[in-house]
């Protein structure tokens, strides 16, 4: 299977990614705007959602209506900078599970190095959203993913603010049935395993460490 990528070019996404791609933005807006287009990002991945019918009334009638089906969608977030998109996430599907993956970056081989891991006791039949703003060297996201997969969800999305054709590549050579959403595919990485042109490093402009 080849891996499949959904760029939304949604004028608010876009518009929102812009003023977050600016060195002059504030932490605060930085973080603010993080957790609105997550929501923007986090309505298009679950478009395809199942829903089932159930018998409700209105103030009017009973009828017949569309609800989630199955259980409810567990949310993974990359530690750190994964929390960002995470809130935004869980402010549209306020009662999804929610699971973290530690993973820091070597800085001399670029590869991911796992330092925690929690998720939901019962992943089966449960449908996986893997949150993480940048998907750059795609290590990361391929040892997360790697992982999510030993728990044997009923499905695996994954959803980050931006990404690169290398990460792309790397990322679907190692998982070509987990399909990835992204607001925008940046030209390439820099010697470093930064995205450009990018927006920095996003756990540093969340956080306000750097």
């Amino acid at each position: 299977m080849s891996g499949q990528v959904f760029v939304i070019g949604h004028p608010l996404v876009q518009h929102k990614l812009t003023l977050m791609r600016s060195k002059d933005t504030s932490t605060g807006s930085f973080r603010a705007l993080l957790r609105e287009i997550s929501m923007l990002l986090g309505y298009e991945v679950c478009r395809d959602l199942p829903v089932t019918m159930t018998q409700i009334e209105t103030p009017l009638q009973p009828m017949m209506a569309p609800v989630l089906d199955g259980k409810k969608v567990v949310l993974v977030s990359i530690l750190r900078a994964g929390g960002g998109i995470l809130e935004g996430m869980l402010d549209i599907l306020p009662s999804a599970r929610v699971g973290h993956v530690g993973l820091y970056r070597d800085p001399d081989t670029l590869l991911a190095v796992e330092y925690y891991f929690k998720v939901p006791q019962e992943m089966k039949d449960r449908d996986c959203i893997v949150c993480d703003p940048m998907l750059a060297t795609g290590n990361s996201a391929v040892a997360a993913v790697e992982r999510i997969k030993e728990t044997r969800p009923k499905s695996i999305k994954f959803v980050c603010l931006l990404t690169c054709p290398e990460g792309i590549k790397e990322f679907h050579a190692h998982h070509p049935d987990v399909p990835v959403y992204t607001a925008a595919i940046d030209d390439r990485l820099n010697e470093h395993g930064y995205i450009l042109p990018g927006l920095g490093d996003a756990g540093d402009r969340l956080f306000g460490t750097k």
